[in-house]
C-alpha cells in the first residue's frame, strides 16, 4: 500500500470517529468535500479495500495485445532489421498496415535486442600516449573559426603543436587552410626550431592526395614533395580523435585566444599575427609538460635561403608546344625564342609558382624569359572546392561580380514612358492640346496637306 493510501485511511478513520470534519479532511487530503464523503462511504462499506482502484491488476483498455507486438517484430526482424523505429514506424504504416508511434517501437526493438540507444552505441577511442621526445611528433592542422569576433571577419589559425611536451611550436593566421599558407607557416617554423622528426595531420588535400590512381607528383602532393626534399615524413591521422591533441587545443585557443584578441583590441590578420609570439610564449609556460626523454629530435636547417625558397613553392613540369608554348592555371604562356628555348620543343619544363604569385620558367636550373596570355579569370563552373577553403572563395567570386556586373539603374515609370514634366507656373495650367510646341507642329501639318491638295 502506498503512503498516499495510508494517509487517506488515517484521515478517513479521524473523520468516522468525528474527531476531523468532512471539511479539514477534505483541506488535508487536497479534495473537494464531495469527493472526501464519496471516499468515507466506500472505506465503512468496505474498509481499507474500498479506497483501492477498481481498474487496479485489469489489463488497460488502450494496452496492445502482445500477438500484435510479436507480429510487428517479425516484420522488421524480416524487412527493416537495420531501420531506426522512426523511419521502421513510417514503414510498417506505409507497407504493412500496422500502425503504431515511433516510442512505442523503440522500446519493443531495444527490448527485443534490435535497436541500440545512442549511448549504447557510443564508441570510446584508447587515449593515445605522448610521445617520449621534444621534435619526434608535431601535430598540425587549421582552425578556422570568428577569432576577431564581431570586429572582422572568420580566418583560420594554423597551429603546429609538440606531441611529447604539448608546447605550442607556431601559430600562424591566414585566410583559409591552403598549400602556400601551408608553406609560409612552415617556413617559420624550420627557422625556428628546426626539422622535425614527422608531421601528423588530417587528410586534408593539402597533405594528402584523394585518388589512389593519381600521377602527378607520384601521388604526393606539393606539401608532402617539400617536406620529402627536406627529409621530414608526413602522417595522416585516420580520425580526429587520432590527433586529439591539436584538436583539444583549437576548443581551448578558441576560447582563451578569442578573448586576449578581444583585450588587446586587435582586429585584423597583421595585427593579430605581431600578438602571436607573445602570447605563445604565455601559453606555453601555463601548459607545456615534461618530455619523458630529455633528447631533442630537431635536426639542424642546413639549406640556404634561396634553395628553402625552391623547396616552399608549388613546383610542376609541362610540355612546350611546337610554338614553344604551353598552358599553366587558365594562363597560355610563351617562350621567346633563343639559342636554349628553340631546343625545348617536345621537352618538358619546370614551373616554379610561389606565394607572390610569381612563376619562374626553368631547364636544368636555368630561368627562361617567357610571356604570359591571360584567359578568363574565373572560378571554374562546378569547381571542386574544399569546404574549409569554402569561405575564401566565395569572397572572390562575390568581388568578382561585383567589378564585372555593376548594378542595374532601374528605371522609373516616367523614364520607360517618356513623360515630361508640365509647366505649373501661377494661371492657366497648359495641358497637352494647348502647349505652343504642339500647336505649332499641327499648324504646320495643314500647311503641308493644304499645298499638297
Amino acid at each position: 500500500m502506498s503512503e498516499r493510501e495510508f494517509q487517506r485511511i488515517e484521515v478517513l478513520s479521524k473523520a468516522i470517529e468525528r474527531r476531523m470534519t468532512t471539511v479539514a479532511a477534505a483541506h488535508v487530503l487536497g479534495l473537494t468535500r464531495r469527493q472526501v464523503q464519496r471516499l468515507l462511504k466506500s472505506f465503512q462499506a468496505d474498509g481499507a479495500s474500498g479506497l483501492r482502484h477498481k481498474a487496479r491488476g485489469r489489463r488497460s483498455n488502450r494496452q496492445i495485445v502482445d500477438g500484435v507486438r510479436d507480429f510487428t517484430l517479425s516484420l522488421i526482424r524480416e524487412h527493416y532489421l537495420d531501420f531506426g523505429p522512426t523511419l521502421a514506424a513510417e514503414k510498417l504504416a506505409e507497407d504493412h498496415g500496422v500502425t503504431v508511434s515511433r516510442e512505442t517501437l523503440r522500446k519493443w526493438m531495444t527490448e527485443a535486442g534490435i535497436w541500440l540507444s545512442r549511448k549504447q552505441r557510443r564508441t570510446f577511442h584508447q587515449p593515445r600516449l605522448r610521445r617520449e621526445a621534444y621534435g619526434e611528433l608535431v601535430q598540425i592542422d587549421g582552425s578556422e573559426h570568428r577569432w576577431f569576433e564581431e570586429r572582422g571577419g572568420p580566418c583560420t589559425l594554423l597551429v603546429f603543436i609538440d606531441d611529447a611536451t604539448g608546447k605550442l611550436q607556431q601559430l600562424r593566421f591566414v585566410k583559409s587552410e591552403s598549400t602556400f599558407s601551408y608553406f609560409e607557416a612552415l617556413d617559420l617554423y624550420l627557422k625556428a626550431h628546426g626539422c622535425p622528426v614527422a608531421f601528423y595531420s588530417d587528410k586534408h588535400t593539402v597533405f594528402r592526395v584523394a585518388k589512389a590512381e593519381a600521377r602527378a607528383g607520384r601521388g604526393m602532393t606539393q606539401f608532402g614533395r617539400a617536406l620529402s626534399e627536406l627529409n621530414i615524413e608526413i602522417l595522416c591521422a585516420n580520425s580526429s580523435q587520432a590527433k586529439g591533441r591539436v584538436e583539444r587545443v583549437n576548443r581551448t585557443l578558441q576560447d582563451r585566444l578569442v578573448k586576449e584578441l578581444r583585450l588587446a583590441g586587435i582586429s585584423d590578420i597583421e595585427e593579430a599575427n605581431a600578438f602571436l609570439p607573445a602570447f605563445t610564449t604565455s601559453f606555453n609556460d601555463k601548459f607545456s609538460k615534461i618530455p619523458t626523454r630529455p633528447d631533442n629530435l630537431h635536426r639542424v636547417l642546413n639549406i640556404p635561403a634561396d634553395r628553402l625558397r625552391d623547396l616552399l613553392c608549388k613546383r610542376e613540369q609541362r610540355y612546350v608546344g611546337q610554338q614553344l608554348s604551353f598552358s599553366y592555371e587558365r594562363k597560355q604562356i610563351m617562350l621567346e625564342k633563343n639559342d636554349i628555348s628553340c631546343g625545348l620543343v617536345g621537352r618538358y619544363v619546370d614551373i616554379y609558382e610561389f606565394a607572390d604569385g610569381r612563376l619562374d620558367v626553368r631547364w636544368k636550373a636555368c630561368s627562361l624569359p617567357y610571356t604570359v596570355f591571360d584567359k578568363e579569370q574565373r572560378v571554374t563552373h562546378a569547381a571542386v572546392t574544399e569546404n574549409k577553403r569554402l569561405g575564401e572563395v566565395l569572397s572572390w567570386i562575390k568581388s568578382q561580380q561585383d567589378e564585372a556586373r555593376p548594378a542595374p539603374k532601374i528605371k522609373t515609370n516616367s523614364e520607360q514612358t517618356g513623360y515630361q514634366k508640365r509647366d505649373r507656373k501661377p494661371g492657366r495650367r497648359k495641358d497637352f492640346m494647348n502647349d505652343p510646341a504642339v500647336i505649332a507642329r499641327r499648324q504646320q501639318a495643314l500647311t503641308r496637306l493644304d499645298a499638297a491638295e
